[in-house]
């Protein structure tokens, strides 16, 4: 199932996100592995400061995986179905695991890519230039 997931960055984990995207530790020992740094190569910035995703995730409660590895670094402010789960394959059982090779996410960060700024292009940005 896809989530559109809504969170603010903690103000004193900045930096060490930014470190975890660097050397690629984010998630590390998750069975999300990569997941992660897609997650925020294509998460944006809305006005307020909040990062907004979309997230793929197979457990049975939304993100149960991979909420500790997010909360290190954000408050989740909100999880939503991304879109309806009737319509999802692997959710309604048509086909299992069918998120992986869907083009929902695809399709869902186009759209969300139209509203805002990259959130790693800002908090990048923000750490060269604090002022």
């Amino acid at each position: 199932m896809r989530y559109l997931v809504t969170a603010r960055l903690k103000s004193d984990r900045k930096r060490s996100l930014l470190e975890a995207i660097e050397d690629r530790s984010l998630g590390r020992g998750s069975v999300a592995g990569g997941e992660y740094l897609r997650n925020m190569e294509q998460a944006r910035s809305t006005p307020d400061g909040r990062a907004r995703w979309v997230e793929v995730c197979f457990c049975p409660t939304p993100l149960l995986e991979e909420r500790p590895y997010w909360e290190e670094y954000f408050d989740l402010e909100r999880v939503q179905d991304a879109h309806d789960r009737n319509r999802c394959r692997d959710v309604n059982g048509q086909e299992p695991w069918a998120c992986t090779d869907c083009d929902c996410t695809e399709r869902l960060e186009k759209k969300l890519e139209e509203r805002g700024q990259s959130f790693l292009g800002r908090i990048q940005h923000d750490e060269e230039d604090p002022a």
